[in-house]
């Protein structure tokens, strides 16, 4: 990786102003997509709506892109519950007043013994008697005598966070096997799968047959499960790329309606394709835009694009989704592939790049999920996540615009709160670049939360970094509309 000096623009003693995530309406922001037009003029911009967009009622449960942590990126599939609950309750306690509020057990919370770095093959999973997964005592003792995760869930509501789990897409094999019976069906395990239908890198589950009668018989029971243990959101991977199984992320639609309680559906892993957007929009919360993401220069250059590409279908309850972020104290018990680098680590971004990540999720306005271990949360990485004059833009209404170039991409809102502009440097040099003149003066600076001096018309970009600035807006105003 092309390593960069680091600006460490992040103001040394920020004050924390706690904001909590509002009920947008139903016709927050347009986004828009990028443009070939001169840098000097703006960009094709979708504006905003003059009408609330209809939308659908699940739409509700994430009317801002969800926020909060998820266990895989420092723990992989081992997490435990006690690490898993010193984690949730840092997020509650700093986190949670800037609006993250949902922490995840990620993949393989129903394995007794599953490896931190790969998936055993064929390995015993923990169900019922009606072939739902459940948590493995050894590693979730709350969950020993059939309580499942409720007793973990109950702990967590009572933080005032959310409760999350992963899923794989399917049923499970052993199931399938044991020709277990479907709760509340008259069909079994084996009559509604389809063991053609398997995972490349997990052998724990293969697909249903979606023209089964019985099919949505299996997802309706294991969501009536979730959803009486106090799920509130559900991340289902191995569904939307390199195939996107389309009638079965239908299914799972309908069975998470069918139990009346609100859980925000997440597909992974990505990339997801363009061309299912309408059906993306129609029946998941949030999908992922790329494959599993790591702190490497290649990868955050890349799901730049991937944002840019995506950002005119993002709606309220409707987020492409950039994957976690990987910041901080990461990979204690997980790696990306590379032997190397097993073990606890740093994130290997330098400070400019992660300030570019942060610039680039929020502009898009992509879900903000940590990866790190919470109980090593370092300062700079909390003010980094923590920076409200950042934050806002996820909440903000307004037309935004993107504008792509040899030196990286630039962004605009325009709204009734005033208008935003950053610049995100993928190269390797220094970018200096004039204002727009249809752009008023630049006046404040929103990672370092200071003023500009009178009259900015020029910003330097850092090599791999960013700028976010607020443009004829008074520091007065700025403060006030932050909080």
């Amino acid at each position: 990786m092309n390593k960069t000096t680091s600006t460490g623009l992040l103001p040394d003693e920020p004050a924390r102003r706690s904001f909590v995530r509002t009920v947008a309406g139903a016709g927050l922001a347009a986004v828009a997509g990028g443009s070939a037009a001169a840098a000097a003029a703006p960009s094709a911009t979708t504006p905003a709506a003059s009408a609330p967009e209809p939308g659908l009622p699940f739409h509700a449960w994430a009317p801002t892109p969800p926020m909060g942590w998820n266990s895989w990126d420092a723990f992989g599939a081992s997490i435990t519950e006690a690490e898993y609950l010193d984690n949730a309750r840092i997020l509650a306690e700093r986190l949670l007043p800037f609006g993250y509020d949902t922490a995840t057990v990620d993949i393989q919370w129903y394995e007794a013994g599953a490896n931190p770095w790969g998936y055993r093959a064929f390995a015993p999973l923990v169900l019922d008697g009606n072939g739902r997964p459940q948590p493995a005592p050894n590693r979730f003792p709350s969950a020993a005598g059939g309580r499942g995760f409720a007793p973990l869930a109950a702990q967590v509501h009572a933080m005032g966070l959310r409760f999350g789990v992963h899923i794989m897409r399917g049923i499970p094999r052993q199931a399938v096997g044991q020709e277990l019976p479907i709760a509340g069906s008259k069909y079994r395990c084996n009559e509604v799968a389809n063991p053609g239908s398997t995972c490349a890198w997990n052998t724990d589950m293969c697909g249903v047959n979606p023209d089964h009668p019985g099919a949505f018989d299996w997802y309706r029971a294991w969501f009536a499960q979730l959803a009486a243990w106090g799920v509130d959101f559900v991340k289902v991977d191995d569904i939307a790329s390199p195939i996107y199984h389309a009638k079965e992320v239908a299914m799972i639609r309908r069975a998470i309606d069918a139990t009346g309680r609100p859980m925000v559906l997440s597909l992974s892993p990505g990339p997801s394709y363009l061309e299912q957007s309408a059906h993306l929009q129609a029946h998941a919360n949030q999908w992922r835009v790329c494959n599993d993401f790591w702190d490497t220069w290649p990868q955050l250059r890349d799901n730049l694009v991937n944002l840019v590409k995506w950002a005119p279908h993002a709606r309220p309850g409707a987020w492409p989704d950039a994957d976690m972020l990987p910041v901080g104290k990461i990979g204690l018990r997980n790696y990306d592939g590379e032997p190397a680098q097993r073990g606890e680590r740093d994130t290997r971004f330098t400070r400019d790049e992660q300030l570019l990540m942060m610039t680039a999720w929020t502009c898009a306005r992509s879900p903000l999920i940590l990866g790190n271990d919470l109980r090593r949360l370092d300062d700079w990485t909390l003010r980094l996540i923590t920076n409200p004059e950042v934050l806002a833009l996820l909440r903000v209404p307004g037309a935004r615009e993107w504008h792509s170039v040899a030196q990286g991409h630039r962004f605009v809102c325009n709204g009734p709160q005033g208008t935003w502009a950053a610049w995100l440097n993928t190269g390797d040099e220094p970018w200096q670049v004039p204002l727009p003149a249809w752009l008023p003066d630049a006046r404040r600076d929103c990672w370092v939360r200071a003023d500009l001096p009178a009259g900015t018309r020029r910003l330097t970009i850092p090599p791999h970094g960013a700028r976010l600035v607020r443009c004829g807006v008074a520091a007065a105003d700025t403060t006030k509309k932050a909080r």
